[in-house]
């Protein structure tokens, strides 16, 4: 996460910037986060992936969910 004081330097800069250029920084800004937000879906589908071949995952029914946690 940013520091306090780089994410406000950003914010002041972006300000000053020109309307055209504000528009663009803000496609670009939109675009990355998508994109990071992809490679988040990926990792943890990875992870999710492999707990599965690993064996770390139960399978069942919704009842077989209830049932496992008033066992606990």
């Amino acid at each position: 996460m940013m520091k306090g004081g780089m994410l406000n330097k950003v914010i002041g800069d972006f300000s000053n910037l020109p309307l055209e250029d504000k528009e663009y920084a803000i496609y670009i800004i939109k675009k990355q986060l998508i994109e990071a937000k992809r490679d988040a879906i990926l990792r943890r589908t990875r992870e999710a992936m492999a707990n599965v071949r690993k064996g770390r995952v139960k399978k069942g029914t919704v009842k077989d969910l209830y049932a496992d946690l008033e066992s606990e």
